[in-house]
């Protein structure tokens, strides 16, 4: 039961790393050319790394991945579309903010996730310098959206 509910919460992260994965790239190439977009590209390279990263964890601990869960992961990132922001026909800053709030809070989440499995190494056969090293590279990652995050907050609210 327990390697059955360690595979649910690790698809469960795994679908929500795909979300992450695909918010992080859209932002990136939509403000490719503002002054933050080189650090949203950075930080959307690292984020796809840390998926991989997890999928090769959860190779290493016999977990398969859920392509249903996958999917579902794939299929609420493309439900920021439906978010109302003020505008019919295009993007406004409300859309920058969500979208840079959410990522924030995926960031988070992975960073539980690490914690999680940090707190498993005695248990499982987890490379604790690496889930640490992940777990510091999030921190750097939540740090820098939020540097962007409040940068929008008082383009769209002034």
């Amino acid at each position: 039961m327990r390697r059955e509910v360690l595979g649910i919460y690790l698809n469960d992260h795994l679908a929500g790393s795909t979300a992450g994965r695909n918010l992080a790239r859209h932002l990136a190439e939509h403000h490719r050319s503002s002054p933050y977009g080189g650090e949203l590209s950075r930080v959307a390279e690292e984020i796809t790394e840390d998926r991989q990263a997890l999928l090769e964890l959860m190779d290493a601990l016999g977990v398969p991945a859920r392509r249903h869960k996958v999917y579902a992961g794939w299929l609420a990132e493309k439900g920021r579309l439906l978010k109302l922001n003020g505008r019919v026909t295009r993007r406004s800053g409300l859309s920058t903010m969500i979208e840079l709030e959410t990522l924030r809070l995926g960031i988070e989440g992975k960073t539980l996730l690490w914690r999680t499995l940090l707190s498993l190494t005695p248990h499982r056969d987890l490379d604790e310098a690496q889930l640490k090293g992940l777990l510091e590279r999030a921190r750097e990652q939540a740090d820098a959206v939020e540097a962007v995050r409040r940068h929008a907050a008082v383009a769209a609210f002034r």
